[in-house]
């Protein structure tokens, strides 16, 4: 079963980007992490000047330079068996426009992960990242040591997004701007639920058996 035409939901911490990395692998298509892509992105086409100026300025890129980024990336010739869209769509509106672009060819199945809230607020709260090097750690299975990174020696800090506040926050946001995508692709018998409170290889046994192909 190569080849495979996917979209990941899920709240931030759910795990959706480490499954969408070992689903890529699996199937031999690239992950799309619209997040990567528009950071990424050099100014060498309107589009991504345009997102580069919104994201240098921290405001919202709106949905039709997100779609338009998108949309060059799924031209590429290394999507023609398929790719794996994580963080993307966001909105019902970036659905419907991926639902216009893709046409014919539609989408295999959308993944949607879910994780109660407290084990959310666990597993984001307990991040830290090098201060330096960038290095990810988590104080569940690597303890924060009085000498900083292990490659570096720097200090461990954590995120302004990884403070329990602001994870809540973060959730009422997917609540209300992404969840509606899980009543927009349920109607399209397009999704799936996974529940993701487990490890990484339990839960992807689980995704795994999710998986399923549309006919062609």
């Amino acid at each position: 079963m190569l080849g495979m035409r996917l979209v990941l939901l899920g709240p931030p911490g759910s795990g959706k980007g480490t499954q969408a990395d070992l689903l890529a692998r699996k199937f031999g298509v690239p992950q799309i992490s619209t997040g990567v892509l528009l950071r990424s992105q050099s100014a060498d086409t309107p589009l991504s000047a345009a997102a580069q100026r919104h994201l240098a300025a921290g405001t919202l890129v709106p949905d039709e330079i997100v779609v338009g980024v998108v949309a060059e990336r799924l031209a590429r010739p290394d999507t023609a068996a398929g790719f794996v869209l994580d963080g993307f769509p966001r909105t019902v509106p970036q659905a419907e426009a991926l639902t216009e672009l893709l046409g014919s060819a539609g989408l295999d199945c959308v993944l949607e992960f879910t994780v109660p809230p407290d084990e959310i607020v666990r597993r984001l709260s307990g991040r830290r990242e090098c201060g330096a090097c960038r290095r990810s750690y988590h104080l569940e299975f690597n303890p924060a040591r009085a000498d900083g990174c292990d490659d570096c020696g720097s200090e461990l800090v954590q995120r302004a997004d990884d403070q329990p506040a602001t994870i809540a926050e973060r959730l009422k946001v997917y609540a209300s701007e992404t969840l509606p995508l899980v009543v927009y692709f349920r109607a399209a018998g397009l999704l799936t639920t996974v529940p993701a409170n487990g490890s990484v290889d339990s839960v992807f046994v689980q995704t795994l058996a999710a998986v399923r192909p549309a006919p062609r």
